[in-house]
């Protein structure tokens, strides 16, 4: 068997930092972590410097690569997203589909199901919608947004059984905790989100078997004096909380204090869309034209519409303007995420598919494999 050492870069496991230490790779495995002195012999690539790392790990990617997933084509909207991202040194994915027809949800859960196996990097899927709270849309389609109901949850229940995980985004206003808790015991990964919610209504859906937040700040009720809101629970109930750190969708003061607040429980997600990986400057999401500007994608009028970002760039923003520590700012894009959803990814240890990124003392993408196999890295746009 090909064995690959790499050395030459402090390594981060997806728990804490090494110094000295280099990685054996395997077959596209994960062998071995072990201190340089003691390294077998193989093809060594020393790196220069900078830090290697688990493969970023993505919960929330509505696209990339030029497409948006809900198209004609999911499974090749799938395997696109999927390979712009990994080139941008986030190797695992949930495709994300946010509000739209039943018809085009059970299109794609159906390409979800074909894709296992087929397309590297692909987690699950992620429905951001549509069983979502009308009063807080964002950039959803309203005219797909609707209460559930038990065709919905069965074809729900029947895709999880068929896809290593799905994750759902709903709203206490078009679920209830009874449907709650049989997504939760089927299986599904169940996050509130786009709500417009009391703290009493998240703590009912919590215990139901809801075990998190969607881009916390954002599409929610907001902490107030006498209604703490949904922000009020993602902070204070035992929930995990995605966040855009990006310093657009969430004021770097407001994310500090998420931070000091629900601390472990919070990690990253892009909320990318389209133009990830390209030089695209504007595409359309359900009718509507998006324009790219600013480092931010927005409607005509002004609306915020997911991100521009990737989580290379979120890890650097947390440390260079949040103060994160470099293992716990990593530790949000990799091993955290996969622990929502129960993932064998976002870790480096003997076994794990070696999907590993080296990153410059400057915090910027230098390389990226995927099982093991070099790809070439991007910056954020082509």
């Amino acid at each position: 068997m090909d064995r690959l050492i790499l050395s030459g870069a402090r390594i981060f496991d997806g728990a804490q930092v090494f110094e000295d230490h280099a990685l054996v790779v395997c077959a596209g495995r994960i062998a071995a972590l072990l201190p340089e002195a003691e390294a077998p012999e193989g093809q060594t690539l020393r790196l220069a410097g900078g830090l290697l790392a688990p493969g970023f790990v993505d919960l929330q990617v509505n696209g990339g690569g030029g497409v948006m997933l809900g198209g004609e084509d999911p499974l090749a909207e799938i395997a696109t997203i999927c390979a712009a991202h990994a080139s941008l040194g986030t190797t695992s994915v949930l495709p994300t589909l946010i509000t739209a027809s039943a018809a085009t949800t059970r299109r794609v859960l159906a390409a979800g199901v074909a894709a296992v196996g087929r397309v590297p990097g692909f987690l699950g899927l992620h429905l951001e919608g549509p069983h979502l709270d009308p009063r807080r849309p964002g950039c959803h389609p309203p005219e797909h947004i609707r209460p559930m109901e038990e065709e919905d949850l069965l074809t729900l229940c029947e895709a999880r059984a068929g896809l290593p995980a799905l994750m759902v985004t709903l709203a206490p206003a078009s679920v209830s905790p009874a449907q709650i808790a049989r997504l939760s015991e089927a299986g599904l990964v169940v996050f509130l989100g786009h709500a417009e919610c009391s703290l009493a209504e998240a703590a009912a859906a919590a215990r139901a078997g809801a075990c998190g937040v969607t881009h916390l700040f954002n599409a929610m009720s907001q902490l107030g004096a006498r209604e703490p809101g949904l922000v009020g629970a993602a902070l204070s109930l035992p929930l995990a909380a995605g966040l855009i750190a990006d310093g657009i969708h969430v004021a770097p003061e407001t994310a500090q204090l998420a931070l000091r607040l629900a601390g472990e429980r919070i990690f990253l997600v892009s909320d990318a869309m389209a133009p990830a990986g390209t030089e695209l400057t504007e595409f359309t999401l359900a009718g509507r034209r998006i324009l790219r500007r600013a480092g931010a994608l927005r409607t005509e009028a002004g609306t915020l519409a997911g991100a521009d970002l990737t989580l290379p760039e979120a890890v650097r923003f947390c440390i260079e303007r949040l103060g994160v520590a470099p293992g716990q700012a990593l530790a949000m894009a990799t091993a955290r995420p996969a622990q929502v959803i129960g993932a064998p990814v976002g870790r480096l240890a003997p076994g794990l598919a070696a999907d590993l990124v080296h990153l410059t003392a400057a915090g910027g993408l230098a390389r990226v494999w995927q099982g093991g196999e070099a790809l070439q890295a991007k910056s954020a746009s082509a």
